[in-house]
């Protein structure tokens, strides 16, 4: 039932807030039909009876332009709810009602009750919506309204009786005044009839004299309130103060403390919106300054004070995040154009597409010109007087322009922040500057361009330049420059392809540059290759939009108004409303504690928090205010971690006590408060052990402190005595314990932890914390790897780091991530393997050395491959792969043995418990073509024609490609026959030579290369080579997958010539192996290579 009135409610309340515009709507309709007919002889033939009709039963018609211009102002008072139009239609009504009564009287029974009918239907209406017209007209505006009707009746009758004087026609002397009054007044006061009559025209003119008087009355009474725009009281510091917190988010936010704006704040008072008014338009500028969260409060108030007064709302030169704000409000968005910015850090003059620029600093710095760069602050009055002067002087307009990014002074002391930029000639004269205001803690919006016609071409962009390069000891990141205003049009409109609607808009906007630089504004930026950011202008409907432009025009000093203000001269005071909103009632600045803003790590609300973190967040809030420092630095340390704390006490008996004091740190992972006594179970990296307090050992205090403190999840320092729980369990009896650091969010189930297989990789600390299985994978990890690294250790090897950015990628066939260095405009490449680089040092003499680190490979993702993973290559003078592959054997099993004691590796079964299988002793080595023949059933080797090698693909369903070469189709048979159906760890070996481009020909067979494979569980786990030392070979087959590459090959390795230079430096025989660390991992543990990196990469979640 309370839903039925609610809705009813609603759409009553709706259909109030449309009477306005419909009113409105029907005003404008009778308008405009008055506007056709006074054009039309014809069309008032067509519609004399619809004419007719709306004489008698609504409104008056009358074929008359002028009576068609009134309506429309009518309608647009309706439209914009003003006050004093709601009065008119009710009076009108009314006495409409009045004669309807009076034709009712006289038995003018069909036209009395319809009339009526309408009007007091209409009447109903009205009064029912008379709060939805609360916009007020300017004071006096009617009594106003009254002296501009009757001087201009009078000077039209004083005119008109001239007129006749001159062109009397027959009309008799004594008559003149009297005619003319008669014509003005359009017969409404008088019905006399003349002896005479004046030539035709002087109907016309008479009669246009009296509606432009009756026009000029209208738009009195219907103006829109002046508003006198300046900020008052406490309005600037408290935009500064809002700045100061919040700046960093709109470039255009310092230019709201310009004096020549008003503005309205959020009830709460953590954000306002400044604005000016001009031809009736509430004009905002940029985004609504302060707390993004408090916008919407603030947009409203000032929708509320435009609607008060009956301003057109817009917004000139929002953000995207800022027109986002005025949209959820009602306004509707547009883009403008596009804010220009520079990054400083990647702003960088070499390069093809700043060529341009840079010969512009260049041929300036030729010309012995410098630079200045200060803070408004550091100037003496002297100097800013000279600043001031000179910006006047070079002023190439009559009036300063910029309304939304100008601030229109300079000098002032509020803006010692503000940075000057100076150039001057040889000579050490001033010839042109650059002022900036600040943007947030680490950017500048630029504000004042000038310079002397004299100077020479190219100092602006020498000045933003030498800027650029001081920006960084500035403590300048960012650098919001000029604002282009249709900028794609500019941009797109001249390409090749560009639609004809977009080049007549181009063309357009070029005829118009010709006076406001519209297209200049674009080029002066675009030279700097800054990011473009949109600007949007956000109006209330599309039929504002021509005021709200002619406003924006003024607003912005590209459109001149004339008024009698303006003829009167300056000193004419202005008028209007000055204060449409106050801070009235607002908190006081320092009660919003803006100074502990931390903008640049904005929080989340507390509010918006799920209740279990609340409750946390309080009980935070609560140490706090009794002077607990929840996350403490400095505090003792540990005698014992959980495990050493275990083996020092091997076993007690119930109840027993110690009186060895021990003190343990760790996650209190469980707590069971049992009244007198309280149980909870602390984890460190370890293992885990009970706590127990109770209210005779521990203390009342103690305990009580615990049970109200501490949480599940929290860190803890625990010093207690160890002993035993009534059920013989080790536990330690706590004496005293504190905080070291308060857990904010709830730990996953205590049992099962991260259920979720997602979760765990994309939350592996909690994973960690949770999981003890998930903390055992990182011991076997880390244990394996430092096996590794240690097995070559003492074997002699060398540890080395090499590039992870290259120019060139080579080393393996994969396909690269790219990146790009500013500094040196190159592209470079994420390395895809060490080895070439590792070849360079065994050319330069290190006869065993090995890397072990990150490589990157931007291939496909899966339970076995991660685009990033940690590779082992080590390389041997005077081996072969023989001596290799028995180090790698070795290798594997002594990491096996450091992860799990013994010389294990684990597999799931079909069960999916992992079953360990004993990888100790040789392991055995077959060729690939004998591995191959054994899956097949048939003999295959290297003499086994090509055709031959595709049947037998077709037959046991080995995919090939029409484009592959004979050795890529041996390669997919071993890789789908035999490495997919391999189990535990064999060596297949002797390749074909042409899908091994860095191996040396086998020495018995060069169709073959000296390479195997080390393949467990289908999965590779390693390679090794007898390198290619030829140079002459090695050039040779580097340039095939050169060729390759060009050819759109992605994975084909590009020629290093640095590399095949070092080659001819002459390379001992050697012998190279790759092992992958992380499927080594998966092959000791038996998981999935997300379950053994600590951190995979996930899709964005």
């Amino acid at each position: 039932m309370s839903a039925t009135v609610e809705e009813t409610h609603g759409t009553r309340s709706r259909f109030l807030n449309r009477v306005p515009d419909g009113f409105g709507a029907f005003f404008g309709t009778i308008g405009l039909l008055c506007a056709l007919l006074s054009l039309s002889p014809a069309l008032r033939r067509i519609l004399r009876h619809v004419v007719r009709f709306l004489d008698l039963i609504v409104v008056p018609v009358s074929a008359n332009l002028a009576y068609a211009v009134f309506l429309f102002l009518f309608a647009a008072a309706l439209g914009t709810r003003k006050k004093v139009a709601w009065w008119m239609v009710v009076t009108y009504l009314a006495l409409l009602i009045v004669d309807d009564l009076l034709d009712i009287a006289v038995g003018d029974y069909w036209i009395g009750v319809s009339s009526m009918a309408l009007a007091v239907a209409a009447m109903a209406v009205l009064i029912a919506a008379r709060r939805e017209f609360y916009a007020a007209s300017r004071p006096g505006a009617l009594w106003h309204a009254l002296v501009v009707l009757g001087l201009g009746m009078l000077a039209a009758v004083l005119l008109g009786w001239a007129l006749v004087a001159l062109f009397p026609g027959s009309l008799p002397r004594g008559q003149w005044l009297d005619w003319a009054a008669k014509q003005v007044f359009g017969g409404l006061f008088s019905a006399r009839q003349f002896d005479g009559r004046p030539p035709r025209p002087l109907y016309f003119l008479l009669g246009l004299f009296g509606a432009v008087a009756l026009l000029n009355a209208a738009a009195t009474l219907f103006r829109s309130q002046r508003m006198t725009a300046a900020l008052h009281g406490d309005e600037e510091p408290r935009i500064r103060a809002l700045l100061g917190a919040y700046g960093r988010s709109d470039s255009l936010g310092y230019f709201a403390t310009r004096r020549d704006k008003a503005v309205v704040f959020a009830p709460n008072g953590r954000a306002g919106v400044t604005y000016r008014v001009e031809a009736g338009v509430c004009l905002a500028s940029g985004d609504p300054v302060g707390d993004p969260a408090a916008w919407t409060p603030a947009i409203d108030a000032w929708l509320a004070v435009a609607g008060r007064y009956g301003w057109q709302p817009a917004v000139m030169g929002a953000s995207e995040a800022g027109a986002t704000a005025y949209a959820r409000s009602g306004l509707s968005a547009l883009q403008l154009g596009d804010e220009a910015i520079l990054h400083v850090a990647q702003f960088d003059l070499d390069g093809r597409d700043m060529r341009v620029t840079r010969q512009a600093v260049n041929r300036v710095k030729r010309a012995g010109a410098t630079t200045l760069i200060r803070r408004h602050s550091a100037l003496s009055e002297d100097e800013m007087r000279t600043i001031i002067d000179r910006a006047d002087r070079w002023r190439d307009t009559e009036t300063e322009r910029g309304f939304s990014m100008a601030l229109d002074r300079l000098g002032d002391p509020a803006d010692g922040d503000c940075l000057l930029v100076e150039a001057f000639d040889e000579q050490g004269e001033l010839i042109a500057l650059l002022s900036f205001v600040p943007w947030g803690r680490d950017g500048i919006s630029l504000d004042l361009m000038r310079r002397d016609r004299a100077a020479p071409n190219g100092v602006m962009e020498f000045m933003v330049a030498e800027l650029c390069a001081a920006a960084p000891g500035l403590g300048v990141r960012r650098i919001s420059l000029n604002f282009a205003v249709f900028r794609s049009a500019f941009e797109e409109g001249g390409r090749i392809g560009a639609g004809p609607v977009l080049k007549v808009w181009r063309k357009l906007l070029l005829f118009f540059s010709r006076w406001w630089q519209l297209e200049a504004l674009y080029r002066s930026n675009v030279k700097y290759g800054p990011e473009w950011y949109p600007r949007f202008l956000c109006y209330q409907d599309a039929g504002s939009l021509a005021r709200v432009s002619l406003a924006s025009g003024i607003a912005e000093g590209f459109v001149s108004v004339p008024s009698l203000r303006t003829l009167w001269g300056n000193g004419h005071p202005k008028g209007g409303v000055t204060a449409p909103a106050t801070t009235e009632g607002l908190p006081p600045i320092e009660s919003l504690g803006l100074d502990a803003v931390e903008e640049e790590l904005p929080g989340v609300p507390v509010e918006r928090l799920p209740e279990q973190v609340r409750v946390r967040h309080a009980k935070l809030d609560r140490l706090r205010a009794a002077g607990t420092d929840p996350y403490p630095v400095g505090i003792r340390l540990r005698t014992h971690t959980v495990a050493q704390l275990k083996a020092a006490h091997p076993g007690h008996p119930p109840g027993a006590r110690t009186t060895e004091p021990a003190t343990l740190a760790g996650r209190v992972m469980l707590v069971r408060d049992l009244g007198g006594v309280v149980f909870a179970v602390l984890r460190d990296w370890s293992g885990d052990i009970q706590l127990m307090l109770t209210r005779d050992e521990s203390g009342a205090e103690v305990l009580d402190s615990f049970t109200s403190q501490v949480d599940f999840g929290d860190h803890v320092l625990v010093t207690g005595e160890p002993g035993a729980s009534r059920t013989g369990e080790l536990s330690l009896v706590v004496r005293s314990w504190q905080l070291t650091g308060k857990c904010l969010r709830p730990l996953p189930d205590k049992r099962k932890g991260l259920a979720d297989p997602e979760a765990r990789v994309r939350r592996r600390y909690l994973d960690l914390v949770a999981s003890p299985e998930a903390r055992d994978v990182v011991r076997a990890r880390s244990s394996a790897v430092q096996a590794l690294r240690q097995g070559l250790l003492d074997r002699g090897y060398l540890e080395v780091e090499t590039p992870m950015l290259q120019q060139i990628h080579g080393g393996a066939n994969a396909r690269p991530f790219r990146t790009h260095i500013n500094a040196y405009d190159l592209d470079l490449y994420l390395r895809i393997a060490p080895e070439l680089y590792l070849k360079r040092l065994c050319v330069g003499g290190m006869e065993k050395v090995f890397e072990m680190g990150r490589t990157f490979r931007n291939e496909g993702v899966s339970y076995k491959h991660n685009p990033e993973f940690t590779m082992l290559e080590a390389y041997q003078a005077f081996a072969d792969y023989d001596v290799m592959l028995d180090l790698t054997r070795e290798l594997i099993q002594t990491a096996a043995t450091a992860a799990y004691g013994s010389a294990v590796a684990h597999k799931a079964d079909a069960d999916g418990k992992l079953v360990a299988h004993d990888i100790s002793g040789t392991w055995p080595v077959k060729t690939m073509y004998g591995a191959i023949s054994e899956a097949l059933g048939e003999e295959v080797d290297a003499d086994t024609e090509e055709h031959v090698l595709r049947r037998l693909c077709d037959r046991a369903k080995v995919p090939h490609r029409p484009e592959d070469t004979r050795g890529d189709v041996v390669l997919e048979m071993y890789e789908r026959l035999v490495e997919e159906r391999t189990k535990l760890p064999t060596f297949y070996k002797d390749f074909p030579t042409d899908v091994s481009p860095l191996t040396r020909q086998h020495r018995k067979d060069p169709r073959l290369a000296e390479r195997w494979d080390l393949v467990a569980f289908g999965t590779e786990l390693g390679t090794a080579y007898s390198e290619l030392t030829d140079p002459v070979e090695q050039r040779r087959r580097l340039t095939a997958q050169s060729l390759l590459a060009a050819g759109g090959d992605p994975e084909a390795m590009e020629l290093d010539n640095d590399f095949l230079d070092a080659l001819e430096y002459a390379m001992p025989p050697t012998g190279g192996l790759g092992i992958g660390v992380d499927r080594l991992v998966m092959f000791l543990t038996g998981l999935t290579i997300r379950e053994t990196l600590p951190f995979p990469l996930v899709r964005r979640g």
